[in-house]
């Protein structure tokens, strides 16, 4: 052992090695498995003091680090901004197991206005790219991104169809009709007044609603004084929705500065984090981010988190169009290398971004705020959990069960005609959809239209994996059983569920059925019962019960995805080709024949020759396709 009391004799002497220069550290465990990222100012001085017994910090990370790290590594960087960035990219590799864990950037919408366009239309994108379009967002939730792009649709007018619906278009569509287009894929339009309304859009989503307010009022005069009293009409209803949108907006500062402002609140491990975005002195948004089972220190936490959010501004790196990042971010603990963290923001930016701790005047009043914001979140959060907790116990108690269902599955089937049979799993986790876990199962062994063996078909596929990863197995391990398992019917179907279950013995898995709402001869509604092994008669759930939401809520979520999942095998058997079952011949080759070619019938009578002349095909795809088709006469 080493002198360092407690830990391996390899890692004293890396901390005795370490170099006293700015880079990225990286703990790991005994398999080699990296479970932290940090970056630092000086290694030498940081990451020895993880390690001294009269640490000042918090204490959280001390006996993590007692238990699991058995060996690090560094790497060090030239500068400080280098060293931001690269503790980006490590975590994005590695994944650390005690690193601030934000969902990946797929999960944000930006707002997209191409101005090189004749007639430029707002759209959601998921990946900003250097295409010279104006980007705006990322947006923190989808459904925020999209009420905001219907509120632009709504008062603005732009075009919302496609470049190649706009192109085959012989009529206009709907939008024209209730007047939020002004149909330039038919009729004769205004550039100037549309460019105008573009340069609106652009001001309204970037925040600058004075200089939008002001622009309005003067073109609704001029409009007025020339008698368009229609064109009047319209800006006044654009200022009207500006000035609604602006007076829902806090006032916190006459300062017209751009500000994002960082609000920490924190009991034991359990953490939670508010970012507000101040623009033009106003609230426009608050998003909340919660930190479970989290060892770190405060400083470590609030690093981790603006690393990763603002890394989402990385993959537009050059674009020089995301209006999102600030003038300033305020933070509510100071942050090791938070000059090299403003240089790389304001590198992305394009401009300066000032990244500091507050210290007196209006702008600790707003980190104050934050602050208060990220207490009332965290004891909300609390309570909801408190609630959720309690529906979860009534539900234990309910159908009397042995643990409280956090994880409940929920089995259909949905077939067309007794076609497409297809059967969906979904799943819930504390009550919220948990769509990793959807699983969905083409029925292969199932006579058309038998519903009973279509299930048990499905559920044993589903419970033999169950079982697979209770063994054990390493590569099932995404498949593990949930703590109740519902199936959409009754008695009959339950039946199938535990001979599916009992099969693969698996008599331990509570399972119920779930019949749907009926009516009786008089027309009167039944309420929905919940059929339980054993016993004769269902349990009767009223409408309004916590009981009955969970279990719903799992149903009709399992009935919408398996209806799904049947039309999308409907469709892609309705535009399967001949080609799909001629090997050699890929969906590239594919594509290429039937846009050059027109159709299977003229492949069918097209030449080597002519084949051959089509791009992207060559004598490889002629030779596996002259084996199912011949040579024409």
């Amino acid at each position: 052992m080493s002198t360092i009391e407690g830990y391996p004799e390899v890692l004293a002497q890396k901390l005795e090695n370490l170099a006293p220069k700015s880079g990225c550290y990286l703990f790991k465990d005994g398999k080699g498995e990296v479970l932290y990222v940090g970056k630092a100012k000086s290694l030498r001085s940081r990451v020895r003091s993880y390690f001294q017994p009269s640490s000042s910090d918090e204490r959280y990370f001390i006996p993590f680090l007692r238990d699991v790290v058995a060996d690090l590594e560094t790497v060090v960087t030239a500068t400080e901004k280098e060293a931001a960035v690269l503790e980006n990219e490590l975590i994005k590799k590695h994944q650390p197991r005690f690193n601030v864990k934000l969902r990946d950037d797929k999960d944000f919408l930006c707002l997209r206005l191409d101005k090189s366009k004749t007639w430029p239309r707002l759209e959601t994108v998921r990946r900003p790219k250097a295409d010279g379009a104006r980007y705006f967002g990322p947006f923190h939730s989808a459904t925020s991104a999209r009420r905001t792009l219907r509120t632009v649709n709504k008062h603005f007018k732009l075009r919302t169809c496609t470049d190649s619906d706009m192109k085959s278009r012989k009529r206009p569509c709907l939008q024209f009709q209730i007047k939020r287009c002004p149909g330039p894929c038919v009729y004769d339009v205004d550039g100037d007044q549309y460019a105008q309304q573009v340069r609106a859009v652009e001001l309204f989503l970037g925040g600058r609603h004075d200089e939008l307010t002001q622009e309005r009022e003067a073109r609704m005069l001029e409009a007025s004084d020339d008698l368009a009293f229609e064109l009047a009409a319209r800006y006044r209803d654009q200022l009207h929705a500006v000035e609604s949108i602006y007076e829902q907006q806090r006032v916190v500062s006459v300062d017209r500065t751009d500000q994002d402002v960082i609000g920490v609140y924190r009991e034991g491990t359990r953490c939670e984090l508010v970012l507000m975005l101040v623009r033009q002195g106003h609230v426009t948004d608050s998003q909340s981010f919660s930190l479970d089972r989290s060892e770190l220190p405060d400083e470590e936490l609030v690093a981790g988190f603006v690393t990763q959010y603002y890394a989402r501004y990385a993959a537009a790196e050059g674009l020089g169009q995301l209006g999102s990042l600030p003038d300033e971010i305020c933070l509510p603990v100071t942050l090791e290398m938070m000059d090299g963290l403003a240089d790389w923001l304001s590198e992305l930016r394009g401009k300066k971004v000032r990244v500091f701790v507050p210290q007196r005047g209006g702008r600790r009043k707003l980190l104050a705020l934050a602050n208060e914001n990220a207490e009332h979140a965290f004891a909300e959060k609390q309570r909801r959990s408190d609630e959720l907790e309690s529906r979860l116990e009534e539900l234990r108690k309910k159908l009397r069960l042995p643990s409280l269902p956090r994880v409940i599955e929920c089995c259909d089937i949905s077939h067309h005609a007794g076609g497409d049979t297809v059967g969906a799993v979904v799943c819930l986790r504390d009550g919220q959809p948990d769509k990793k876990r959807y699983r969905s199962f083409n029925v292969k062994t199932t006579e058309a239209g038998d519903d009973y063996a279509a299930m048990y078909e499905v559920l044993a596929r589903r419970f033999r994996r169950g079982r697979q990863a209770k063994d054990g197995d390493e590569g099932k391990t995404d498949w593990e059983l949930p703590d109740l398992f519902v199936v959409d019917g009754g008695r009959g179907q339950l039946n199938v569920a535990l001979t599916a279950a009992r099969d693969l013995g698996l008599h331990e898995l509570s399972i119920c059925g779930l019949a749907k709402e009926r009516e009786n001869l008089a027309g009167e509604k039944l309420v929905d019962r919940v059929y339980l092994p054993g016993q004769k008669n269902g349990i009767s759930l009223r409408p309004t019960s916590a009981s009955l939401y969970f279990l719903a809520h799992a149903r009709d979520e399992a009935h919408r995805f398996a209806n799904h999942q049947r039309e999308g095998r409907g469709k892609k058997r309705r535009f399967r080709s001949e080609l799909d079952d001629i090997k050699g011949i890929g969906p590239v080759a594919k594509k290429a024949l039937l846009k050059e070619l027109g159709s299977l019938k003229a492949i069918k009578a097209a030449t080597d020759d002519q084949i051959l002349a089509v791009e992207g095909v060559s004598k490889r795809h002629l030779t596996a396709l002259r084996k199912v088709i011949p040579t024409p006469s």
